[in-house]
């Protein structure tokens, strides 16, 4: 009796849903046994496939509601689409903690992302003067990006007070970036990248820059698999690759 845990991806025609569908193939511990993507019926595939795991790289648009039909149908999400907001995140999670379903939803699986915001956070707390750059290829349908918000959220919960800002004036409206939980994030869009971010942080007489590149979306498949395996025994939603790690 084979025990593979059963994986369906959802956005299986994209570029991160084709890398994915190559990733749960390569793994023998895992089983490809559906793949959907704009216009089919998840939550039929989902049941007649017996997915124990969906994947979901989808749109920003579709995100929260193709995870609450993957934990009403029965699967753990492993969900890599951005776009969430807090209430979406929220209502996602008392939702699994009624159903005692679990998964992971994920603005970045790229481990090297993960650590990146783990240091910034740490870093924060002695240079608390910060800025977030995050730059994407020209295709991205969300800014910023699920990757720059949370870092900046896991730099809020952390860093120490900052000093006081000398009084701004934007000639050119936007062009000191927006905030998030007072952080300014700056998003750049063009062809050629794939998904990098830059975390700088000021202090008296010195600066440290941290950086993450994603060269290629192989990078976040380590992630997606770790996240995969860990889904079918997780009872809770999780946010974020990092709170999983170490479970």
């Amino acid at each position: 009796m084979s025990t593979s845990i059963r994986v369906l991806v959802n956005g299986a025609k994209g570029k991160m849903g084709r890398e994915a569908v190559r990733a749960v193939r390569s793994e023998a511990d895992l089983a490809l046994v559906g793949e959907t993507d704009l216009g089919d019926r998840l939550a039929e595939t989902i049941a007649g496939t017996g997915a124990q795991v969906v994947v979901d790289f989808t749109h920003p648009c579709a995100a929260a509601q193709n995870t609450e039909t993957i934990l009403r149908c029965g699967a753990h999400p492993v969900v890599g689409t951005t776009g969430f907001t807090p209430a979406d995140i929220q209502r996602l999670e008392s939702l699994a903690a009624e159903l005692r379903r679990g998964g992971v939803i994920a603005p970045n699986f790229a481990v090297g992302a993960v650590l990146l915001m783990r240091f910034a956070a740490e870093a924060a707390r002695f240079l608390p003067d910060v800025e977030i750059i995050e730059l994407h290829h020209d295709q991205k349908a969300d800014a910023p990006s699920g990757t720059a918000v949370k870092t900046a959220e896991m730099i809020a919960e952390r860093r120490a007070p900052a000093g006081a800002a000398a009084a701004e004036k934007e000639s050119v409206p936007g062009v000191r970036g927006g905030r998030w939980r007072g952080i300014p994030i700056h998003s750049v869009r063009l062809p050629g990248l794939v998904a990098h971010q830059e975390v700088l942080l000021g202090g008296l007489g010195q600066t440290l820059t941290l950086r993450h590149d994603s060269l290629s979306r192989a990078s976040f498949m380590p992630g997606v698999i770790l996240a995969v395996r860990k889904a079918p025994r997780l009872d809770r939603l999780y946010y974020g690759l990092e709170t999983i790690l170490e479970l």
